[in-house]
């Protein structure tokens, strides 16, 4: 695996090893330890180069492009801070700008560990960091502007007037994050756990491709005869492994927790924890996990804006695969690999609405066909016809049954 810089990257000086470092122990710290694990890496850059692989910005480059951060501008806000859309003025190109939050302690060393695993880490499914500003005590980070949002904007709480995300665009948004999972615990060496997978992170571009953002809390994972990165217990609520939660040891399984979580929304359209559901159903995997011994149960998960268009075949193995990834000792959790080559698969089994009976949400059997099926005639085995309506008269001069 090999380490690229950005094209077009400019000369500047890098500011981040004495203003962040300096500011803030903890980012030197971190700074340290992955500069030397991935030294090796950058030995055999095809380039040779050893520098960030970003460009540097000026904060008055970023406030041009934001229009001086209007509100217009604003697509969302997290923990990190707001995020922003902006044009460069130096190439014309749609950019996505993250403004750190000053008054977040947290932040200097979220921010750092991001600059360096995005510049260091490249895949189709994970968002392309396109540079960053670290002028006096502003720090920002500008990406590839991802055009649908995230998958949380298509999966929860939409307004009515906006298209539900149907069952081959879900499989295929599952099996490209996994790659994105992939890439992180099996190419990158050492690997990485992304420690933060949610709907929320998982960012659509044209033709819902996703992507993983959003690396401040990724660690690089145990290395040697290690099984685990003993680390402060962060991420979000609902996601976290319980083993991590629990310990705060983490492991290369508690991501794999994290993905089951997000696959289970993608099927159920529930969201990891939501409160204004019945008492019992507040948390997604505690909801699920006894249904999941029921086959007869498993069409009652699926989500109900599906209006039953799904495969039932494919509906199975998806929450089989949902199943493995949320068991409670990460032993018995699949490794990344087999999730993605099991959605790989589902992804390419391409499901045509028109060409299958609706599936029912209370039974295994397919749903009444349309009424205009019901009420065609039907030859039965000595040749007599009957109609299939439900209270229909028999035809002048027919035969009883036999």
């Amino acid at each position: 695996m090999g380490w690229f810089p950005c094209s077009g990257g400019r000369s500047k000086k890098n500011p981040l090893k004495k203003q962040l470092t300096d500011q803030n122990p903890s980012a030197a710290t971190e700074k340290h330890k992955l500069n030397n694990s991935f030294d090796k890496k950058k030995e055999v850059s095809k380039d040779g180069s050893t520098h960030i692989a970003a460009q540097t910005f000026t904060f008055r480059e970023l406030a041009n492009a934001t229009k001086n951060f209007r509100v217009e501008c604003l697509l969302g806000e997290g923990g990190f801070g707001r995020v922003y859309k902006g044009r460069l003025e130096s190439t014309n190109q749609v950019v996505a700008i993250k403004q750190l939050d000053r008054n977040g302690l947290q932040g200097n060393r979220e921010f750092l560990v991001e600059v360096l695993m995005l510049s260091l880490l490249h895949h189709e499914n994970l968002v392309n960091l396109i540079g960053y500003c670290a002028d006096g005590d502003q720090r920002l980070l500008v990406y590839e502007y991802m055009p649908l949002g995230s998958l949380e904007d298509h999966l929860h709480d939409l307004p009515s007037d906006k298209k539900q995300l149907d069952w081959n665009t879900r499989m295929k948004i599952a099996a490209g994050a996994a790659k994105g999972l992939e890439y992180l615990h099996d190419k990158a060496n050492p690997p990485v756990i992304y420690r933060d997978l949610k709907c929320s992170n998982i960012l659509l571009g044209e033709g819902y491709h996703p992507k993983l953002s959003d690396f401040g809390l990724a660690k690089l994972g145990p290395v040697g005869d290690k099984t685990h990165v003993s680390t402060r217990v962060m991420g979000t609520y609902g996601y976290c492994a319980p083993e991590y939660a629990m310990t705060g040891q983490l492991t290369l399984k508690s991501d794999v927790y994290s993905f089951g979580v997000v696959l289970l929304e993608l099927i159920t359209g529930r969201k990891a924890i939501d409160n204004s559901r019945a008492a019992g159903e507040h948390n997604l995997v505690a909801w699920a996990r006894p249904l999941f011994k029921d086959r007869r149960k498993f069409s009652q998960m699926a989500d109900p804006t599906l209006q039953g268009q799904f495969p039932m075949r494919g509906l199975y193995q998806a929450l089989a695969v949902a199943a493995m990834c949320v068991q409670e000792q990460p032993t018995m959790r699949p490794l990344i690999a087999d999730v993605v080559t099991a959605l790989t698969y589902l992804a390419s089994q391409t499901y045509d609405p028109e060409a299958h009976p609706v599936q029912s949400s209370s039974r295994l059997a397919p749903a009444t066909p349309p009424r205009a099926r019901r009420d065609t005639m039907e030859k039965k085995p000595n040749g007599v016809e009957r109609e299939k309506a439900k209270g229909g008269t028999r035809n002048p001069g027919q035969a009883s049954d036999p």
